[in-house]
Parts: structure tokens; C-alpha cells; sequence
């Protein structure tokens, strides 16, 4: 008889993995990522339990925006008083602070709950190439390239 696994919170091992976002576009870069966080590469995913693995992005700053989004997209914050509504442009965002914007991408791909807090915390951004996580002897993945239709 067959039973379904269920990883228990003490069998997970965690792997360090680390990402360089340059020349890579935004959404698919932080659907990865949200896709590691989450475990969905490992075979003992279990949706309830964090089975993910942490990521370190590095030079976040040279992200790639697809189409006019730099121009056209924004940021909206909201201070929570009337006519307290900010907003930044993307491009001015990716100037400014490129780990909000990616951070941004990446929790909003994950669920809206605990779970998806506690996988937030597992992604660690850098705008440059230098970070302080080479202790952790972190593993280079490689992006995918999007498929072309032949």
C-alpha cells in the first residue's frame, strides 16, 4: 500500500544558493526564486511545511525590466493618512533601492500567510557582487532562458 509523504520540519535540508540578476528580467528571476523558496524543486515538497532552500541574489541593481515598465510602472506606498499615497517609478526604484523591488516581487508570489513570511526571511538581496555569505559555501543556479517556439 502507498502512503503519501509528508516532510516533517527535522528531515528538510536546507541548500544555499546563489543567483546574479544581471541582464536577467525581473518576473521570471523572482518567479524562480519564489519557486525555490517554496521547495517546489525538490521532491519532498510538501505545501504546508517550509521545505525551501535559501537564496542570495546578487547585483540586483542591473535587473532587466521588459517592454516600457521603467517608465510605466510604479511603486505605490501608502502612509496610512489621507492623502498620504507615494508612488516611484521603477526605474527610479531600481536606482534608488534595487532590493525592495525585488524583494517586492518575490513576496508577492508566495503565499499570503506565516508560511510565506517564514520563506521571505530565506532570501537574503544584494544590489552589488559582494555579499557575506560565502561561509555558507553557497551553490551557483542557473537561470532557465525562456523557451522560444520553433
Amino acid at each position: 500500500m502507498r502512503t503519501t509523504y509528508m516532510a516533517k520540519e527535522s528531515e528538510i535540508e536546507r541548500n544555499w544558493y546563489i543567483i546574479d540578476a544581471s541582464g536577467l528580467p525581473l518576473g521570471r528571476l523572482a518567479s524562480e526564486v519564489a519557486r525555490i523558496l517554496r521547495g517546489k524543486h525538490k521532491p519532498v515538497f510538501t505545501p504546508h511545511v517550509d521545505t525551501g532552500d535559501f537564496v542570495v541574489i546578487i547585483n540586483a541593481k542591473d535587473v532587466l525590466l521588459t517592454g516600457n515598465k521603467l517608465q510605466q510602472k510604479f511603486y505605490y506606498r501608502h502612509s496610512g493618512y489621507p492623502g498620504g499615497l507615494k508612488r516611484i517609478r521603477y526605474d527610479d526604484l531600481l536606482k534608488r533601492k534595487p532590493e525592495l523591488a525585488f524583494n517586492l516581487a518575490v513576496k508577492r508570489m508566495l503565499p499570503p500567510n506565516r508560511l510565506g513570511r517564514a520563506m521571505l526571511t530565506k532570501l537574503k538581496v544584494y544590489a552589488g557582487p559582494h555579499h557575506p555569505h560565502e561561509s555558507q559555501k553557497p551553490v551557483i543556479w542557473t537561470v532557465r532562458p525562456k523557451r522560444v517556439a520553433e
